[in-house]
């Protein structure tokens, strides 16, 4: 063999080398996966904390939960690039994905995709036994948190106020979170705030217990039975008795939690995500580790997903679990 030769073979090699080392290291790389949820003291971050523990794999796939102010926070941090995921309310999701709703007249969110839907998110309107509110139309001349911008459950406060003919000019409004609302409704600087999410609610459980006596009320009746008909997100629902100390059962309206992602996000990555998801690991962690864990099912994973298509990686997942064609 000449030298000439040995020199080729060996460079030969230490290209095979190097694709070898770029491949390994390709196949080693992190996916890193945030899921936008929400503020502290609602249901969006701890849910979002216990499936991102159990689906992380590292060092394939890192996931981590993300506080945010919201639904509409979500979509956005998304579409920016600044988180590869979020829970979304089922009527915020569709208004991205249509350019309707509170998205009109602002670009169609048209790579939004769905991952699953969770659970139901109940509406809670949260009085103060001393303020003397009996039902929603009560309202008016009080001072209302309705949530910060960028939430779900401010959407929700303004239609549902609309549908008992009351604006935001009728009450002294207030844009707080539950836990900072729930903190002013101790000094009655609040009288009334909405939250919507999965109960029981921290900020309100622990608002609860504290004695100063509080009410949900309900959210029923032709007003709520109109509201569902012009937006059919709003489904009938109940807080049961004593999810709360010292309330009763309350029927109120809920809208779904959904999970979406971009189309950006490769099919392997939401593939291993939604499998991750559906897994007996994950299964344990929401059974044993928060009240509303145990509604999310595989079984009503793809209800009432409105018309924001599937991501592939999650369409792949679900073929193959028999739950699509």
């Amino acid at each position: 063999m000449t030298l000439k030769t040995t020199r080729r073979c060996a460079l030969a090699l230490a290209g095979l080398g190097s694709v070898a080392l770029a491949t390994f290291a390709f196949a080693q790389a992190p996916a890193f996966f945030r899921i936008g949820t929400g503020g502290t003291a609602g249901t969006y971050y701890p849910i979002g904390g216990l499936i991102a523990n159990a689906i992380s794999t590292p060092p394939q796939l890192v996931a981590t939960a993300v506080a945010s102010n919201g639904s509409v926070a979500n979509v956005n941090a998304i579409v920016g690039g600044a988180a590869e995921s979020g829970f979304v309310q089922a009527d915020v999701a569709y208004w991205a994905y249509s350019g309707t709703g509170v998205f009109e007249g602002k670009p169609k969110v048209a790579d939004l995709r769905s991952i699953a839907n969770l659970y139901p998110e109940s509406v809670h309107l949260v009085v103060r036994k001393a303020a003397n509110v009996k039902g929603v139309a009560d309202l008016k001349g009080k001072k209302v948190s309705i949530d910060e911008p960028g939430s779900g459950t401010l959407l929700n406060a303004k239609a549902i106020l609309a549908a008992y003919g009351i604006g935001e000019k009728d009450i002294t409004p207030e844009y707080l979170k539950p836990n900072q609302a729930a903190e002013k409704m101790k000094d009655g600087s609040v009288d009334a705030f909405f939250f919507t999410g999965g109960f029981p609610a921290a900020a309100i459980s622990e608002l609860a217990s504290t004695g100063s006596g509080i009410d949900i009320l309900p959210i029923a009746g032709p007003e709520a039975e109109k509201l569902a008909k012009e937006l059919p997100f709003f489904a009938a629902d109940e807080i049961p008795a004593n999810t709360y100390k010292g309330v009763g059962a309350v029927k109120t309206v809920a809208v779904g939690a959904h999970w979406v992602t971009s189309a950006k996000v490769s099919d392997d990555t939401v593939y291993a995500v939604t499998k991750a998801l559906w897994s007996d690991k994950t299964r344990a962690a929401l059974d044993s580790g928060h009240a509303k864990g145990k509604a999310i099912q595989k079984t009503t994973a793809l209800t009432g997903l409105l018309g924001v298509p599937l991501h592939p990686g999650a369409e792949k997942f679900y073929k193959e679990a028999g739950l699509l064609k």
